[in-house]
């Protein structure tokens, strides 16, 4: 019985690593983002795998990429009218024309920056991202200014606010130069002007 006792003092109690089960935190839902950007990785890796012939993620490009923002054009619901429209142009048509629906620009903006980061997140290199190419910004950079003409809507880039810089000017006057009415500015003395930069 003394060896019962013992080994229950040496254990203090507590049963073992084994037999413990550690109390995990309740799994909270992913975000929207995160779960939008993991539908668009597996419908890019869909897409590759049913590409003909079937390609590897190691051998895509940025004209993969480019070809599957194409493909996704079908699925579009943004009216982008062509040159030859009467409404090419128009940002509210008076009536239906047969120009064809498009994923709009800042739909496919979007979706290239999901799948860049799950792209990196999946153990991809950044200098090798595909979707960071510099053919797939290009393309990009195309698809917005042509639905911005298409449609008659100018998409203005932001610009950035920039701090407003303050610059003091400390004037010294020489108590002899009050004295004598000059006001303390003559040639030699910096003014505001010079002092703030344009």
């Amino acid at each position: 019985m003394e060896s019962t006792d013992s080994g229950s003092q040496q254990h203090g109690g507590d049963p073992g690593p084994s037999s413990v089960t550690p109390s995990s935190p309740p799994a909270t839902p992913p975000s929207r983002y995160e779960s939008q950007k993991r539908r668009d990785w597996n419908t890019f890796l869909q897409y590759l795998k049913n590409h003909k012939p079937p390609l590897a993620l190691s051998r895509c490009s940025g004209a993969h990429v480019i070809e599957f923002l194409k493909y996704l054009d079908q699925f579009g619901k943004t009216k982008v009218h062509v040159a030859t429209c009467p409404y090419f142009g128009h940002q509210q048509p008076p009536s239906p024309c047969a120009c064809p629906l498009k994923q709009a620009w800042g739909s496919l903006d979007a979706l290239i920056g999901r799948l860049r980061a799950a792209y990196e997140e999946h153990g991809g290199r950044p200098d090798s991202n595909p979707f960071a190419a510099r053919a797939v910004r290009i393309y990009l950079r195309e698809v917005r200014e042509s639905q911005a003409k298409a449609r008659g809507i100018p998409y203005e880039k932001k610009k950035r606010k920039r701090a407003p810089t303050v610059t003091t000017a400390r004037i010294d006057v020489a108590p002899s130069r009050q004295s004598e009415g000059g006001g303390g500015c003559n040639d030699s003395d910096p003014s505001v002007a010079e002092a703030v930069p344009p």
